[in-house]
């Protein structure tokens, strides 16, 4: 834990510092001037997206994984993200003249319903493996997304649609970020209900035999997962992958107690953001690589080298 705090910490000091603006340190004494406004109007807020979105994805991917039972499962492969792109559309389509805070209150209904749905489904596969619950979840996320594509089509918002929802921190700036502070609430009661989650892991007899409400229970940890993934998805779009790369590797180190391993999961969730975050805006300096793309893309090396390093 210490280790990875001080990663944090300079992945957190390397994030302010690293911008297609050259960011001079000394003109921030005066508090005002370009250097100021660079800091408090972009590199904060671009700081604070980078590690509440990070944090609450990897803590739905661990969430989800319990509920389901399942290390595989994220919400970008039960259909979450795909339910809330769809949910965003309708509103955009439906109520044109809305703001983030309907278009999130659709994307969060339409994720909670395509999470419910996609459970009812694995619960009545009688005969099931690890391998099968993603490949399913996959193939629902599928439909899911042909159908976001095809509303997008028919209402001629389908090019807007693919820049938009792909995920890209480039857009945060003050007045356009502060929805994902409603993520810290959500990551702090699954932190209260950890133990819960714990035992929801464990099987539903299992569950109800310690004397906890299953169904309630799991009611609270889709309700989380929704918010979280809605909120990300209307302020930065879709990115993949954390919710699966880093819940896997705390269970390989630390286990599966989340009231011992929640911090450790959000904490690398965000570190693991800002690393795709800091390479994106090197790679191709002074341009910048989609955050979408970069977590895509190392994440699914690191989710590789972990399957290889657990198989041997």
């Amino acid at each position: 834990m210490p280790q990875l705090l001080g990663v944090f910490a300079l992945l957190c000091a390397a994030s302010l510092m690293v911008g297609a603006s050259q960011l001079h340190w000394a003109g921030l004494w005066s508090l005002s001037g370009d250097a100021w406004l660079t800091l408090t109007a972009s590199r904060l807020p671009r700081l604070a997206a980078l590690v509440l979105t990070g944090a609450g994805l990897a803590v739905c991917g661990v969430i989800l994984q319990h509920i389901v039972r399942n290390k595989f499962v994220e919400p970008g492969t039960t259909g979450g993200l795909d339910a809330a792109k769809l949910g965003i559309l309708v509103a955009m389509v439906v109520l044109p003249g809305s703001g983030s805070w309907v278009r999130m209150l659709a994307a969060l209904l339409f994720c909670l319903l395509a999470s419910v749905v996609y459970i009812a489904i694995i619960r009545r596969i009688q005969f099931r493996n690890a391998v099968l619950v993603p490949v399913i979840g996959l193939m629902y996320g599928s439909v899911l997304s042909a159908v976001a594509e095809f509303y997008a089509y028919r209402h001629n918002i389908l090019q807007s649609m693919q820049g938009w929802l792909m995920g890209d921190f480039s857009r945060v700036v003050q007045g356009h970020y502060e929805i994902l502070y409603l993520i810290a609430p959500a990551v702090l009661l699954a932190y209260v209900y950890a133990h819960r989650f714990t035992m929801l892991g464990m099987g539903e007899d299992m569950a109800a035999s310690l004397g906890l409400g299953y169904a309630a229970t799991a009611a609270i940890g889709l309700l989380l997962v929704a918010l979280t993934v809605s909120v990300s998805v209307i302020a930065v779009g879709a990115i993949p992958f954390v919710g699966l790369v880093v819940p896997q590797w705390v269970a390989m180190r630390r286990g599966d107690h989340l009231r011992h391993t929640l911090p450790l999961v959000a904490l690398g969730g965000a570190s693991l953001l800002l690393v795709c975050d800091i390479a994106g805006r090197l790679l191709i300096y002074p341009f910048e690589v989609p955050i979408g793309l970069m977590a895509g893309g190392l994440g699914g090396v690191l989710f590789l080298l972990l399957i290889l390093k657990g198989q041997r």
